[in-house]
Order: C-alpha cells, then sequence, then structure tokens
C-alpha cells in the first residue's frame, strides 16, 4: 500500500502532470470534437440554447477523457519517481 502522505516533491511532480495532461487532452478532444461534428464543442453546455444531447455528450467525452489522462500522468509520474514499487505482486 502506497503511504498516503508522500513526499512533496513526488506529489508536486504528479500534480503538474496531472495538469499537464488535462490541458493537453481537453485541447486534443476539442480538436476532435470540432472535427467530427463539423463545429465548435459548446463553450456553456448549461445553456439552454445547447441542445441536451450535445452537452451531455461533451460532458461525458471531457469528463472521462480528461480523468483518464490525469490518472494515466499521476501513475506515470509516480512509476518514474518510485521505480520497483509497481502493481505486480511479488513472486
Amino acid at each position: 500500500m502506497v503511504d498516503k502522505r508522500g513526499d512533496i516533491g513526488g506529489r508536486v511532480i504528479g500534480g503538474i502532470a496531472a495538469m499537464a495532461a488535462a490541458f493537453l487532452t481537453r485541447k486534443l478532444i476539442t480538436v476532435v470534437w470540432t472535427r467530427a461534428t463539423g463545429k465548435e464543442p459548446p463553450s456553456h453546455p448549461e445553456d439552454p440554447q445547447v441542445r441536451l444531447a450535445e452537452a451531455l455528450g461533451w460532458a461525458v467525452v471531457t469528463g472521462v477523457g480528461v480523468e483518464a489522462a490525469r490518472l494515466l500522468a499521476t501513475r506515470a509520474a509516480s512509476r518514474r519517481l518510485h521505480p520497483g514499487t509497481g502493481d505486480a505482486e511479488p513472486a
């Protein structure tokens, strides 16, 4: 089990990696959305003039995509900082 407190350097690097991954993923999702739908993603999905299907689609795609990218970036940063502490069970 990983120590919840962790070292401050690892937490800072993990946080920076997560923020960078979230930023880049959102930009990528915006480009893909624009190419796939032919229009810009809703800037304010809560606006009543935005179709419900479009607002929900954008929310789901960005939510899942950004969170998955943050998770993977944080895990990769942790793995680089603490090699040999992977999820594999000892033999």
